[in-house]
């Protein structure tokens, strides 16, 4: 049995000794990887790029000049809280709903709009109407509310026309600030919903 074992056990061995990321020592045999370094390009790498230039003013600003944004956020997220509490401190209140099974975007934020629940095979196809999202939030609001502050996720699913529109929605409802999650960046940025909706800004809008 030992002059049969031998062979198999240097074939499972030969392989050992091709690793290229290892090595064996020259010190008790045995086999170690080399140190792995790693290496940051830049200070942002290590404590986050948008810790480097405070933006919260410029936020706060655009927020109030163009009133509907299209924001974009690291995939691994947790940037956008910054932004959401620094609004929420200036007082305003928070609707946040998600693009996907909105419906259309009209009916569900500002009108009356029906709903039909799954009857599953058994119940009868029944149809439900509930209140405008927007509107309902708005009359629970205190007098001092400076105002809503619509947060739609996942707005990428949405199409053009879908974006135009929440990008008038505070024309329509001057309390109404709309803030849009378009996509995903390396750093937190936004630009004018109405830019990415395909619309003309403003001449109070178009100020940089």
């Amino acid at each position: 049995m030992a002059t049969t074992s031998t062979p198999l056990l240097r074939q499972a061995a030969a392989p050992l000794s091709s690793w290229g990321s290892c090595s064996r020592s020259s010190h008790g045999g045995k086999w170690k990887r080399p140190p792995t370094t790693i290496r940051c390009a830049t200070l942002g790498d290590l404590i986050g790029g948008d810790l480097l230039r405070p933006d919260l003013g410029r936020w706060l600003e655009d927020v109030e000049r163009h009133k509907a944004l299209a924001v974009y956020s690291p995939h691994e997220g947790g940037y956008e809280g910054r932004y959401l509490t620094r609004l929420r401190y200036q007082g305003y209140h928070f609707l946040e709903l998600t693009a996907r099974g909105l419906g259309d975007p009209e009916s569900t934020l500002i009108k009356i709009h029906p709903v039909c629940p799954p009857h599953l095979g058994k119940q009868p196809i029944t149809k439900w109407y509930f209140p405008p999202e927007v509107d309902y939030r708005l009359s629970l609001m205190r007098p001092e509310a400076i105002g809503l502050v619509l947060w739609i996720i996942e707005a990428k699913v949405l199409s053009k026309a879908e974006l135009q529109f929440l990008a008038l929605l505070p024309t329509l409802r001057p309390k109404v600030k709309v803030i849009a999650e378009c996509g995903n960046w390396r750093n937190f940025v936004w630009r004018p919903l109405k830019e990415i909706a395909g619309l003309s800004l403003g001449e109070e809008e178009a100020v940089v």
